[in-house]
Parts: C-alpha cells; structure tokens; sequence
C-alpha cells in the first residue's frame, strides 16, 4: 500500500510570509500533526545550522509549526544533538548559543530550545537493533523518551549521502557523538602530528586510557579506543581526525541508527522536509554554499521513506536530471531509501497528494 505524502509548491522561499500562508495550509489540510495528543510533549528534531550558514529551516517556519502543535494543546519544545566535528555546536552551551543567534528563541518559534548533553550518561541510551553494522545505537535520550517527535528536515545535498533529508535528521541528527563517530569511522581517530602540539589535552579527556604522548605527539591506540570522540573536542588544534569511510557505509549505518530510534515509534512521528533553498553541501557546513536546484515546495508525511523519495523526485524533475548524482557522482543516495524500506522504515512507493 503507497504511503501518502502531502505536498505544496513554492518558488520563491525569500517570501516568508507567502511560505507560511502555504505550510500552515500544508498543516491543516494534511493532517500531518493528528498524531500529537493534548497535553504531550513534542519533540520537534532541527537542524540550526553551523555558524556562517543559512541553508536551513528559516524559525519563521518554526513558529508556524509550534503554533499549531500548542493548539492541539501539546508542548512542543525544539531539539538538535551535538556534532562530531569541531565548531559552534559542539557542545550543548555553545550550540544552544548559536541557536539563539540564528534566531531560534522561545519569542520567535513560541518554542523552548533544548540541546541534549550527551557527555550526561543519563542523557544518552543504548538501542539494541543488531543489524549488519550497528548492534547498539548510541542515541539521544530525548528522542526516545519523547510522547511524540516531529522531524522537520531542509531537504539538499550531501558529500557522503548524496542527499539529506528526514532519514539522515533522525539516523544521524539523534545519534550521540559516539554514535555520529560509529556511523562515520571504522577506524579509531588518527593524529595528524604536524598539527600535534603534544598539549596532552586529548589524553586527559580520554576515559579508556586509550592515549598517551610519545616524542611530544599524541598516540592513539585504536584497541583501546570506545569511539566517543572526545579527543576531536578537546584538540586545540584540530590534530586528532577520522578517517571517513566510503558512503555507502555510511547510508547503511545511517539507516540502521534511524531504526533504532523509529522503532518503538510507530504512530508517534511524523515529517516535514522542507525541499527550498536546496544547496549542494548540509547546513553542517560553516559557510553558504552554492543552490544546485530551484526551490520547489514543502512535503509532509508519516512516512520518513517516502517523504525523502518523493522529495527527491520532485527535485530532479525541477532541474530536468539527477542533480544529486551530478553533484555527488560518487554517491548513491537511493540506496539508503532501498535499505530503510526493506528494513521495514516506510515505503519507496507514494502518492502524491498536491495542496
């Protein structure tokens, strides 16, 4: 049976007020927010955008979106996890600040913002999924815990999955550090001596013992290591690296986290990409870079498989070719729609309702 997925055209994502006249049409006439229950609190998954990037979903958007999930008398409160790589949302006090900066306050959205510390033990939880790559995911609490989760996604490219969309939101946006390292690595992190200073920062912060300092250089035992990556956060000079693996395992690990946090979910998700403002790299990147497509609308459905399928179709049909795989030549990204529908994620197959 085809998932249905909603949809309302939009070309010209500088209009604000004309996209939120559209999205709050979007919201009602899909129903896409039916599942959020009075008096529960909702989780909304972000992405705030790195700092010097602008590609993602504008918080106008947002307050239209928390707006209507507090007139169904629910809670809803904004949400990202902490990133792998050194920058702005590294930590939760950081990452909250840029938020802010970006224009993500409770007086804009009408919604709290809340950064999950997963450096917190009790912040984080362990989902056993035992799958090809991923036994244990290593998630965000607040993700699992949440009554109910709305993951609204900017829809664009991406050097390692082709795309972004809902499926990379929740497989890679709700992992914790150690599990944005599992999904990106095989490999513990390596040392780029030149740049290592021998400061000893790393090893102070590394809870398995797994550093030590030999000739002024950091080492790295790679049988000792857990992979949470704190040594990549403490690094002052950005010495400690990981050694990215092909994108392909990066799809299948990606889509398997997204398992372990969909799993117990059912009936309690739902998805919004905005496909605007469609820019070749992820807003994780710390500056603009260039559209690659005409901005085409915004999609809604309970379905994250194909919501991001029908997303991409509508894009490529915009531009008159694959601009993914023109884009990315090396990437596939329908292969990690192909894993999560045979993983029981959603459907390829959809029906395309427009508004």
């Amino acid at each position: 049976m085809k998932s249905k997925v909603y949809f309302i055209s939009q070309k010209d994502s500088n209009n604000l007020k004309e996209i939120n006249i559209r999205l709050k049409l979007l919201l009602d006439k899909s129903g896409i927010l039916n599942f959020i229950e009075k008096s529960q609190k909702c989780a909304v998954k972000m992405h705030f955008g790195e700092e010097g990037n602008t590609g993602f979903v504008r918080p106008e958007h947002l307050r239209i979106i928390c707006d209507a999930i507090k007139n169904k008398g629910a809670y809803p409160f904004l949400s990202d996890a902490n990133t792998l790589y050194r920058g702005r949302r590294l930590n939760s006090q950081d990452h909250l600040k840029l938020a802010y900066e970006h224009g993500f306050s409770q007086e804009t959205t009408g919604a709290e913002v809340i950064i999950p510390d997963d450096t917190r033990s009790e912040e984080a939880v362990a989902i056993e999924i035992n799958q090809k790559h991923i036994k244990s995911a290593k998630v965000a609490r607040i993700y699992i815990d949440s009554e109910s989760l709305l993951v609204v996604s900017h829809f664009k490219g991406h050097i390692l999955t082709g795309f972004g969309g809902a499926l990379k939101n929740i497989g890679m946006g709700c992992a914790t550090r150690a599990g944005k390292l599992a999904q990106h690595c095989n490999l513990a992190p390596v040392v780029h001596l030149e740049r290592c200073i021998g400061c000893s920062e790393c090893l102070k912060v590394c809870p398995a013992g797994a550093i030590c300092i030999q000739d002024k250089k950091s080492i790295v035992d790679s049988q000792k290591c857990i992979g949470c990556a704190s040594c990549l956060a403490a690094c002052p000079t950005m010495a400690m690296f990981i050694d990215f693996g092909a994108g392909d395992l990066v799809q299948e690990k990606m889509v398997e986290y997204s398992l372990a946090v969909l799993k117990n979910r059912k009936g309690q998700t739902g998805f919004i990409n905005f496909a605007t403002r469609i820019n070749k790299e992820c807003d994780c990147w710390g500056m603009e870079n260039p559209r690659i497509a005409p901005d085409v609308g915004i999609l809604a459905s309970m379905d994250p498989v194909s919501i991001d399928k029908a997303s991409f179709d509508l894009v490529n049909k915009a531009c008159g070719r694959d601009i993914f795989k023109e884009t990315h030549p090396d990437q596939d990204g329908l292969k990690q729609l192909k894993l999560a529908d045979r993983l029981g994620l959603g459907n390829l197959d959809y029906e395309l309702i427009e508004l």
